[in-house]
């Protein structure tokens, strides 16, 4: 069995995705919030949106790290912050389409990139609580 297999199943996928998750998402958060302004020229985007964003994120990275840190992350819970990460894939999509804004170049490949972290993120949770309930059965 391959070492990326191995930890694909692991019993301790889950936290480590979910730290990683809280990690990326309060770091985000913090950039958007501290330099909502000069991202905004940057990135073509309005800085209240970035602002918000960034404030949304500091949150939900509370959140995951509580149910990361836990000795086993409620199921409900870890559920919840994929979806959660999946609809923040939509919208940073829908944003691009739909939301009226024309980002730059840089903006584009910021708002894709961070939902594919997002993705990511999610995708090794599904992983982590599939493995998880294995190891428990």
């Amino acid at each position: 069995m391959s070492a990326p297999g191995s930890l694909l199943r692991s019993p301790s996928l889950l936290k480590y995705a979910l730290i990683g998750d809280a990690l990326a998402s309060g770091a985000a958060g913090l950039v958007l919030v501290a330099a909502a302004a000069p991202l905004a020229g940057w990135l073509g985007l309005p800085e209240t949106l970035l602002r918000l964003a960034g404030e949304s994120l500091l949150p939900f990275a509370l959140i995951v790290a509580w149910v990361g840190t836990r000795a086993v992350p409620p199921r409900a819970a870890a559920w919840a912050i994929v979806a959660y990460n999946a609809v923040w894939i939509v919208e940073s999509f829908a944003l691009l389409l739909f939301g009226g804004y024309s980002p730059t170049s840089l903006g584009v490949a910021f708002v894709v990139a961070q939902a594919i972290v997002a993705g990511v993120f999610a995708e090794l949770q599904v992983f982590g609580l599939r493995a998880s309930r294995i190891a428990a059965a």
